[in-house]
């Protein structure tokens, strides 16, 4: 029986229940087949989200190996890396081939600020291994926008195994040259130093990039050491260190501000032996901004006192205005105008040449030059060297203080050392010349021989007149102010000087700069010694006085004994039967016998 509601029969209700019933089933059914958790249902699934992850980790690994095959960046990849990293330079020898100055291999830390993650961390961290950075620089250059900056130069292992381990990105290594000073402060003026980028500052470093090792750098041509063929200088450094020593012993004890000293080659020209005290270590470069710390022998000028009298007297005999038998009366001071010149240690009495040189006296000396006359006078000295700057390899030096009116007060008072101040080594080098025979040859501190010093010099003085010169040095060691230089067995020659020095403008009865000259040996010079003190102090074992003889006459004394057998001349037991055949060839009977036989 069927029964209709509202126009709907029961039959069609009942389908459309069953529609309605049937709709959650399949809903239900793809649910569980999404959600399902049966193995045999999500194998599919696993293995297609391994291998998303392997395929991941495969890229992930072929950049790692990528860069890992990559060559080593090196600073020369960054802006402006290239022109920092120090350069190759050749290495510096004494004349024995002893190692003066050289490069080792060293490393440097460097970083790429733009892959520094953190600043702070990164420099909390570095300066935790070198602590002697300053952290507030260093977290600056951290957060520069450019690709390279130096972190520090020149670590040592240890801290660059620490910095690696640190693992912070943007933080790399770089080898390069850093120049090394084997001997500390031994011939530091003469050497100078390199900086920290390879670029010579000071003395034979700053001459070697002078000769175009700059300009090859700066043409991109990175040379290594084997490369460059070494520089052979002068020195002796045995007899460097010799001079060093007792230039040191002798400031101490004699309580001077400052001296130095030198030993010359006479016939070739060569600096054998340089020291100036207080000198620094060039492997610590900021000691020599101090001005105390100059080269004395080049960059300071000085009135050089009675060693001066050496080219006055030898003006006098080359010019024939005098002859060693000449007498010059020096029973009275001399005066002129306002001003009074006399004699340190007064004879009162007329004077032969040897006599004005033995006793230093300034009024003989003075006559002298006035002889010749001040054009005449002026005219030798500037053929000596001695008012012009005197150039040499060393880049550091000084220009002579020359009296702009130059009248005959001021030859007077040159003749005798003062009133014209001028480098020692151009004083150095004018007596050189007096006692080699008579040739002006430039000094150098770069090896070379007799022949090729020869090509370059020329006389200045007759071999006659270097002879006498030699021959009065001779008797000022043996009975003069030299005699505690004159060392036996090495037929020394030498002469004293002593210069009030100026303060304020003013001379000083008490400060005084003493210099003293030596010849050896004085028959056949070879080396000319020059040793000078500023404001040394008077000993009770000096009676008081601060004059040369008994300062800088005493280590001169002290540095031949040392050096002169290193530089192969050894003691003599006898002295020489003729030691200046010249002089006996122009009529002067003493002249190859004892001075002291000779009156004297």
């Amino acid at each position: 029986m069927k029964v209709e509601i509202d126009g709907v029969s029961d039959e069609g209700a009942g389908g459309v229940a069953l529609e309605q019933a049937a709709t959650p089933s399949r809903k239900r059914r793809f649910f569980e087949r999404l959600f399902s958790t049966k193995l045999s249902k999500s194998t599919r699934r696993v293995k297609l989200i391994a291998g998303v992850f392997v395929l991941v980790y495969c890229v992930i690994a072929g950049k790692l190996i990528y860069f890992g095959l990559l060559p080593v960046s090196s600073p020369s990849a960054y802006e402006g890396a290239s022109e920092t990293i120090a350069a190759a330079r050749p290495d510096i020898l004494d004349r024995n081939g002893a190692i003066l100055a050289t490069d080792v291999k060293v490393t440097s830390v460097y970083a790429d600020p733009r892959q520094i993650i953190d600043r702070d961390e990164a420099t909390d961290l570095l300066t935790s291994v070198l602590p002697d950075l300053n952290a507030r620089e260093l977290r600056e250059k951290l957060g520069w926008h450019r690709g390279f900056v130096w972190i520090k130069r020149a670590i040592t292992p240890k801290q660059k195994q620490e910095i690696y381990h640190l693992g912070l990105p943007g933080i790399g290594f770089m080898r390069e040259n850093k120049r090394v000073y084997p001997n500390g402060p031994i011939a530091a003026h003469v050497l100078g130093y390199a900086n920290i980028d390879g670029v010579g500052i000071s003395g034979l470093e700053k001459y070697i990039d002078s000769r175009g090792l700059a300009a090859l750098n700066v043409a991109g041509f990175r040379l290594t050491r084997d490369d460059l063929k070494p520089v052979v200088s002068s020195l002796d450094l045995r007899a460097t260190y010799a001079v060093r020593d007792e230039l040191e012993k002798g400031i101490e004890k004699y309580k001077a501000k400052g001296g130095a000293s030198a030993i010359l080659d006479v016939n070739t020209g060569e600096v054998i032996a340089l020291a100036s005290l207080p000198d620094f270590d060039p492997n610590q470069p900021a000691e020599a901004l101090d001005p105390n710390r100059i080269n004395r022998m080049t960059v300071g000028v000085y009135e050089m006192g009675s060693t001066f009298k050496a080219l006055t007297i030898a003006m006098a005999l080359d010019s024939g205005k005098v002859t060693l038998n000449s007498q010059l009366d020096a029973r009275h001071s001399l005066r002129y105008g306002r001003f009074t010149i006399h004699d340190f240690h007064a004879t009162h009495r007329i004077l032969t040449v040897p006599e004005v040189f033995v006793h230093s006296s300034n009024i003989g000396t003075a006559k002298m030059a006035l002889m010749v006359g001040v054009d005449g006078h002026k005219a030798f000295l500037r053929k000596m060297g001695q008012l012009t700057r005197l150039r040499t390899e060393l880049p550091e030096s000084a220009e002579p203080l020359v009296p702009k009116n130059w009248g005959e007060l001021n030859t007077m008072t040159i003749a005798f050392g003062q009133g014209l101040n001028v480098a020692p080594m151009q004083a150095l080098m004018a007596v050189g010349a007096l006692v080699n025979g008579g040739l002006m040859i430039k000094p150098t501190f770069l090896k070379r021989d007799e022949e090729d010093a020869m090509k370059t010099a020329h006389r200045v003085v007759k071999p006659l007149t270097s002879a006498e010169i030699r021959y009065l040095m001779r008797i000022n060691a043996e009975i003069g102010s030299a005699r505690k230089a004159n060392v036996k067995g090495y037929f020394v020659g030498g002469k004293t000087g002593t210069a009030d020095k100026i303060i304020h403008g003013r001379y000083s009865k008490d400060k005084v700069f003493t210099t003293f000259m030596a010849v050896v040996p004085a028959d056949k010079p070879r080396y000319l010694y020059l040793t000078l003190l500023d404001e040394p102090h008077g000993l009770p074992e000096t009676f008081g006085y601060h004059t040369a003889a008994w300062n800088a006459g005493v280590i001169t004394g002290k540095m031949i004994e040392r050096t002169a057998p290193l530089l192969g001349i050894p003691p003599r037991q006898a002295l020489p039967p003729e030691p200046f055949p010249l002089l006996a060839k122009a009529g002067y009977a003493f002249a190859n016998v004892p001075a002291t036989a000779g009156g004297h």
